[in-house]
């Protein structure tokens, strides 16, 4: 290869980079939305922690909320990605897309718990590890995936490596069917990651 090719070829390579970097900059909250959206997070977790809902208490709670938001949104809402109205985000966030993810969340959960049960009955496993990508690049997004996947019975994240533009995941696999990285990836990820990348980047 000669070092035109190479060169031309790191350079699309770097344009390809930045255009989706700024592209996923695009996408990002504005800070007034970020602040908002924390501040109603952190108010209905005062609600499910206190079980009070007494005014004294909604309001003493929606100022603690206030201060957190103020110094803690960009941790909480950085790698959102929505668009639209602020209205229509929360709603969309509320009764939409959280609810979709915990139903596909319980019926894996489900189906893992007989597949489990299958091979305790029958004792036909095949355990191992091994390493699927994710499209997910936030912090947010790959940490709800790798719970997710430690959540349903019969998979267990035991690390997560970010190499350049690519992230994997390594899980424990207690009846390994494939050695396919994307065959054991779309096996292990199900729905969960399509439906998190409606929510992060």
């Amino acid at each position: 290869m000669s070092r035109v090719t190479f060169y031309l070829r790191e350079r699309i390579e770097e344009i390809k980079s930045r255009y989706e970097l700024e592209r996923q900059e695009s996408k990002k909250l504005p800070k007034e939305e970020k602040m908002i959206l924390t501040w109603i997070i952190i108010l209905i977790f005062w609600f499910i922690v206190s079980g009070e809902f007494y005014w004294q208490n909604m309001l003493v709670g929606g100022i603690v909320a206030l201060i957190i938001s103020s110094f803690m949104y960009e941790n909480l809402t950085d790698d959102l990605r929505c668009r639209g109205s602020l209205v229509r985000k929360i709603l969309f966030l509320s009764f939409i897309q959280i609810p979709q993810y915990i139903f596909i969340m319980i019926f894996q959960v489900v189906e893992s718990n007989f597949r489990v049960a299958k091979h305790a009955i029958f004792l036909d496993i095949d355990p191992g590890i091994i390493r699927i990508e994710t499209d997910l690049r936030s912090e947010t997004g790959t940490t709800l995936l790798s719970n997710s996947i430690t959540l349903t019975p019969g998979t267990l994240t035991i690390d997560v490596s970010k190499k350049l533009d690519k992230t994997y995941l390594y899980v424990h696999w207690i009846d390994v069917k494939t050695l396919n990285m994307k065959k054991a990836g779309d096996e292990i990820k199900g729905d969960v990651e399509r439906w998190l990348k409606k929510i992060f980047w």
